[in-house]
């Protein structure tokens, strides 16, 4: 058999937990034609594939797309469980400016494989690579029940910060048997989902939302306070107001805006010295004519 239809058999040799083909038969689609790509749940079935994002069907032997027949009957193989736990990993950061590295490089060395992360902020309703994550433990657990799988995080808050989203991601994967593991913090290890694992687990998770409500408060206090003392953030503005009345005095005379720009001088900032650009003087310029409508 050519080597591209290597996969395809092995993965054959199990009954489709999805399309309900038996062993020996190509994956159909419910229009009853043959399936471009195996069903995730069935090529999960092999364990040096399970990795793989999708299987496709060869079209030379297969037919992709053709009306499904079944094929010769074989006996179904046996789903083999792994050896060792599957460890499916999730990193997440709020900003780009945090670092995404370290917790990547935990996962790894906890055994994780495949590994997923994002920089997101767990205020978004859907996080695209969680949801792969979570997608992909699920259906591990559904090829192969007997096998042990383990979703695992560095710290609790990079699953969420709500304690009822926490409580809610916690209990959908207690639900389909999958476990929660924690590499650092207060309940480092395997989640215990029973008697005091799951009052603890309820705690801290209470404990996480009311460190996110904290540092959210003193955010705004602090940037609150900084306004009454007329700090207001931000980038120090280019083009101060003593440069905005010249620029427009020499716009009434009829100078052009180059070189108005290339008269002005900025006076603070890491441009101190520099010219404004063009684009900025135009702005400048524009602000007054939405002022003042007449001008």
């Amino acid at each position: 058999m050519p080597e591209t239809a290597e996969p395809a058999a092995t993965v054959e040799q199990f009954d489709c937990p999805t399309c309900e083909v038996p062993a020996g038969s190509t994956c159909r689609t419910r229009g009853g034609k043959v399936a471009p790509k195996y069903h995730t749940p069935r090529f999960m079935l092999v364990p040096r594939l399970r990795a793989e994002l999708e299987v496709k069907t060869p079209p030379a032997d297969r037919g992709p797309g053709r009306a499904w027949e079944k094929s010769p009957a074989v006996d179904a193989a046996a789903p083999e469980a792994a050896t060792k736990p599957t460890r499916v990993g999730y990193a997440r950061c709020s900003t780009a400016q945090q670092e995404l590295q370290s917790q990547l490089d935990a996962l790894v060395e906890a055994g994780c494989d495949p590994v997923f992360s994002e920089k997101i902020s767990t205020r978004v309703k859907v996080r695209p690579e969680f949801v792969k994550a979570m997608d992909f433990a699920r259906t591990i657990k559904k090829a192969v029940p007997h096998q042990r799988v383990i979703f695992t995080v560095q710290e609790m808050k990079r699953l969420g910060r709500g304690a009822a989203e926490l409580l809610i991601i916690a209990e959908d994967l207690r639900h389909h048997d999958i476990q929660l593991e924690f590499l650092t913090g207060p309940l480092q290890g395997v989640y215990d989902s029973s008697g005091h694992g799951a009052a603890l687990f309820a705690f801290f998770a209470g404990m996480a939302e009311s460190e996110r409500e904290y540092i959210r408060e003193t955010s705004l206090e602090g940037q609150a306070s900084a306004r009454e003392r007329g700090r207001h953030g931000g980038r120090p503005k280019v083009v101060d107001d003593d440069m905005a009345t010249y620029a427009r005095s020499l716009r009434a005379d009829g100078v052009p805006v180059p070189q108005i720009a290339q008269k002005l001088v900025i006076t603070s900032g890491k441009n101190k010295g520099e010219h404004p650009s063009v684009a900025t003087v135009y702005r400048i310029l524009a602000e007054d004519d939405v002022t003042d409508p007449t001008a």
